[in-house]
């Protein structure tokens, strides 16, 4: 059973996951996938299941916090990220997904400070404040300062 860990002992009837990753500018990546379980852990194999299925459920529990926190008060995405380098720290696809969206964000970043989307994002701030303050002028013409309840009745 290959649970995507990176066994560095030779354990019998299991494949073994490249430790070293290049990347497409053909440099090598900072760290290695796999477990990043202590070594004592890793030696025992019902001692590391029992770690990866408790790192599981830890980062299921942090996930699912931060999913109930989309549309609730929090920091929704920041949580369920979290949760994603909970899994990190011992499955390979979870370290593959933090590295494909550390990379989009990072590009993201760089396409926003571009001079040019910089310009065109400041451009339609302005205008989208100037439609509400001429909104805003329109209603207050209009309406007039009203309070939402009656001061005089009460």
């Amino acid at each position: 059973m290959n649970t995507g860990s990176n066994r560095t002992e030779g354990v019998p009837g299991e494949a073994a996951v490249a430790s070293d990753e290049t990347r497409p500018d053909g440099a090598q990546s900072e760290q290695g996938l796999g477990s990043k379980a202590p070594a004592f852990i890793k030696r025992r194999r019902a001692l590391h299941l029992s770690w990866q299925v408790g790192v599981f459920v830890i980062g299921l529990a942090v996930v699912a916090g931060g999913i109930v926190m989309l549309p609730l008060p929090g920091p929704g995405w920041v949580v369920i990220f979290g949760g994603m380098a909970i899994w990190a720290t011992e499955f390979v696809w979870a370290q593959l997904v933090l590295r494909w969206t550390k990379r989009k964000v990072t590009e993201a970043a760089q396409r926003a400070l571009d001079p040019k989307v910089r310009r065109r994002n400041i451009t339609l701030t302005a205008i989208g404040l100037v439609i509400v303050g001429v909104l805003a002028g329109i209603y207050l013409w209009k309406f007039g300062v009203v309070m939402p309840w009656k001061i005089k009745d009460q």
